[in-house]
């Protein structure tokens, strides 16, 4: 069975979050579960690293936050994607895509 990856490429993350929002607005630790869940588990992302990217992806315009609560009733921010956000995710699935393929073209060489 494969290693999970212990770090994400640079820039992936971003289409993660950019991606869950788009099904849904959520609070930071729920976007962290629902990767992981999605990924079937491989995927686990850190706070370090994740509360840095959702102010990255703030500052770009690509999301907004507002207060909330939690399932469980404790204060959040909630997270939604805008519709800036979703014409970078639109971008940079498309890039992905294409260097996905790349990628799997040279492991495929023989």
């Amino acid at each position: 069975m494969a290693r999970a990856p212990k770090d994400l490429l640079q820039g992936t993350l971003d289409l993660l979050i950019l991606k869950t929002l788009r099904l849904d607005p959520m609070h930071g630790w729920g976007i962290a579960k629902r990767i992981q869940q999605l990924s079937g588990d491989v995927l686990t992302i850190q706070q370090g690293s994740l509360y840095p990217a959702l102010y990255r992806l703030q500052d770009r315009g690509w999301i907004l936050s507002k207060r909330g609560e939690s399932e469980e009733g404790r204060a959040v921010k909630i997270y939604r994607l805008t519709a800036k956000g979703r014409r970078q995710l639109e971008s940079e699935t498309a890039s992905w895509e294409l260097m996905s393929m790349a990628v799997n073209q040279v492991l495929q060489a023989t």
